[in-house]
């Protein structure tokens, strides 16, 4: 047992270093797109970035969950997982030609309602929906073999490939928004170099053993709530761009999505830490006793510290400088002003709080609960946000975001300080419920 912890240790270290350093590759990588596409080419590569990430959560996460699950399950009772391998083979196939044909019927409302009349953009981002779909396969595999290493590499090669087609535009190789837009369809099928490397090895997990000797595995409502809180946090980090696109264009969606990446960014690189806070949380609960739960507790409250302590740092900036670091980060294409930054920097601080208190909801037990929390703060947000209260769609996506972290991190804070624990909810140390919850913190950060 000891060494079997150490070894899941080292693998949440490796793939919070793999996560944290892809998300540092996708604020370059709109980085420089911001710095080298005009205001509505580059909003037209936003929303075509906000709607692959919104559709694959959708459709390709379920199919990963399970066969992460079916992986590790097989894994662990010494069996082979071919049948399981050839049959969500099967499901993922089905749900990418549903995905396809929908597409193909529904053109005229994507090419012209969504994508700009551009068919170039439709077609990318079809393309895109259907290479994640073997991506998401890849990630499902490696998470249920337990190889979070291999799976971190992923996400790097992810990003970095990608990032290639926007340094490409930048140094002059190729030129415009298409170049930049095609490396979104392009670096999941790059990624999927490491997956060899994982049939290669005859490493195989096991998931620690109950008190009858047989594996503990997650229920299927903890997947599903992680799944919900995973899909929230799409709607209130991708929603945005969306909702602004439609009520006032694209490059008015590019302005927007500048203006929350003062939020996503540090959340990216935060999803490595907390990808490690949460096996870290999961066994002081599993240990249980005085000296764990007060090891749990200051935890979590040595990690909201550090947020608040690095958001007042944020807002410190952004009341100096704020608008000039925008541009220097993004261009000089849009000018942002220090108001709407200040809210956002706010929000960003409140919802890496929500993140981390999230976080401890699910190694208390409480994701059934937790998932409900941000699905309601979604659904607000998604309802105040379409409403026209304030004639500035931007700005009412800035308040929304601003109000909904609040909210998340109230009911967050009230979950983990008044648990009601559902005991197949508890994650153990290593066990299938906690490679759920790290497969979807990976996931988000891609």
């Amino acid at each position: 047992m000891p060494e079997e912890s150490r070894s899941f240790g080292r693998s949440a270290a490796t793939l919070s270093a793999g996560v944290g350093l892809a998300g540092v590759l996708t604020y370059v990588f709109f980085a420089l797109a911001s710095h080298n596409l005009e205001p509505v080419a580059y909003g037209e590569l936003v929303v075509l970035w906000s709607a692959v990430f919104v559709t694959i959560s959708i459709l390709h996460r379920p199919v990963e969950q399970l066969i992460s699950r079916g992986v590790a399950e097989h894994r662990a009772r010494g069996e082979s997982v071919g049948a399981t391998i050839r049959a969500a083979a099967l499901i993922q196939g089905v749900v990418a030609l549903g995905f396809a044909l929908a597409a193909l019927a529904l053109r005229g409302q994507l090419e012209d309602g969504l994508l700009s009349g551009d068919e170039t953009l439709y077609w990318i981002y079809v393309g895109s929906v259907l290479a994640f779909a073997a991506s998401f396969f890849a990630r499902g595999f490696l998470a249920g073999e337990g190889r979070f290493e291999l799976l971190g590499a992923l996400l790097v090669f992810e990003s970095a490939s990608r990032l290639a087609f926007s340094l490409a535009v930048a140094i002059g190789i190729a030129d415009g928004r298409t170049a930049i837009a095609v490396g979104i369809a392009v670096a999941p099928l790059v990624s999927l170099i490491v997956v060899p490397l994982a049939f290669a090895s005859t490493r195989r997990h096991t998931d620690p053993p109950t008190r009858s000797g047989r594996p503990r595995f997650s229920s299927s409502s903890f997947a599903a709530a992680v799944f919900v809180i995973m899909l929230s946090e799409q709607v209130l980090l991708n929603g945005g761009p969306l909702l602004v696109n439609g009520a006032e264009g694209a490059a008015a969606a590019g302005f927007i999505f500048n203006v929350l990446m003062l939020a996503r960014a540090p959340l990216l690189v935060f999803q490595g830490i907390a990808i490690s806070l949460l096996p870290h949380l999961t066994r002081l609960r599993s240990s249980g006793g005085g000296e764990a739960d007060a090891a749990f507790g200051l935890s979590i409250a040595v990690t909201l510290r550090a947020v608040a302590g690095f958001a007042a740092v944020v807002a410190v900036t952004v009341a100096a400088a704020g608008p000039q670091l925008m541009q220097l980060a993004f261009g000089d294409r849009f000018d942002y002003d220090r108001p709407g930054l200040l809210i956002v920097t706010a929000a960003m601080g409140l919802y890496l709080a929500a993140t981390t208190l999230s976080q401890a909801a699910l190694a208390q037990g409480q994701a059934r609960r937790a998932a409900s929390a941000w699905g309601a703060c979604a659904v607000v947000f998604l309802v105040w946000s379409a409403l026209p209260l304030l004639e500035d769609a931007a700005r009412r996506i800035e308040i929304g975001l601003l109000a909904a972290a609040a909210a998340l991190f109230a009911l967050l804070f009230s979950i983990y300080r008044n648990p009601r624990a559902t005991a197949e909810d508890i994650p153990v140390a290593g066990s299938q419920a906690e490679r759920d919850a790290r497969l979807a913190l990976a996931d988000e950060a891609s």
